[in-house]
């Protein structure tokens, strides 16, 4: 079984590079074979975030996240950017959970690849 980590950066809107990792991410949890892990660091806390109301035919980053859980993968967000954010665990979408950077270091050292966005 390939093993892949995914390190989210950025935040859902404004740039792209969340969003091209998250469609990475969702597409690889989809295979057969495939474990994916996503981390949300940084301004990609938000990602996080659910109840998002985006523009009608805009990408909306929690249901990309939701994808990504309903196929297996799991998703940390770090506890110290959602705290400097304003983020409480109550806001979090159903798919993800509040992480800490020893979390991040176990991943790390689990998978087979990082990928960072």
């Amino acid at each position: 079984m390939a093993k892949t980590l995914f390190i989210l950066n950025d935040p859902p809107y404004g740039t792209e590079r969340s969003y091209n990792g998250l469609r990475v991410a969702g597409s690889l949890a989809k295979r057969e074979g495939e474990e994916v892990k996503v981390f949300l660091i940084g301004d990609a806390a938000s990602c996080a975030k659910k109840d998002q109301k985006v523009p009608q035919g805009y990408y909306n980053a929690e249901l990309m996240l939701r994808a990504v859980g309903r196929h297996g993968g799991e998703i940390g967000v770090c506890a110290t950017c959602m705290d400097a954010r304003g983020i409480a665990d109550s806001e979090l979408t159903d798919t993800t959970h509040r992480s800490s950077l020893d979390e991040l270091t176990n991943w790390v050292q689990w998978a087979d690849r990082t990928l960072v966005f």
